[in-house]
């Protein structure tokens, strides 16, 4: 299991994770859960973050007691992709403990993920592992991204 301040393993090959990446993928955003530090909303998060070069990163939702300085998973797993030159995105898995719904990415994730593209795929899971898959395009329809700033 990836604990921070590891490097994280090279586990999928370029592209769409299938099969076992897949399966891999899912994991480590529910292993990445059950790390999250949430004393506050008890909603632990978890996000797992596969690279365009095949590297996973995790990441988990960490609250605060000033409640706005908190930190989304999915923001956590970006971030920490980043501080380590990663800048190009495939897929992300959510995993929650959402008994009958799937868990989506908030509006302030979706417009960080959005910053690196449309075209990648957002695993949405339920509590007992069963996901849909969206692309990020789908869940922020419409969106302003970095190429708008160049059309002023």
């Amino acid at each position: 299991m990836e604990r921070s301040g590891q490097h994280p393993l090279r586990a999928v090959p370029p592209g769409q994770p299938q099969g076992d990446h897949l399966q891999l993928l899912l994991r480590r955003s529910r292993e990445a859960k059950n790390c999250a530090y949430c004393p506050y909303s008890r909603f632990p998060v978890g996000a797992a973050l596969l690279t365009a070069g095949g590297e996973i990163f995790s990441g988990c939702n960490v609250e605060n007691a000033c409640y706005s300085l908190g930190m989304c998973a999915e923001r956590g797993a970006i971030q920490k992709a980043i501080s380590e030159g990663h800048t190009s995105f495939k897929a992300m898995a959510i995993a929650s403990d959402m008994g009958d719904d799937f868990i989506t990415p908030c509006g302030a994730c979706r417009q960080v993920m959005r910053e690196f593209g449309t075209d990648w795929d957002v695993y949405l899971t339920k509590g007992d592992g069963t996901y849909i898959v969206k692309k990020l395009e789908e869940l922020l329809p419409t969106s302003f991204g970095p190429e708008d700033l160049k059309k002023v």
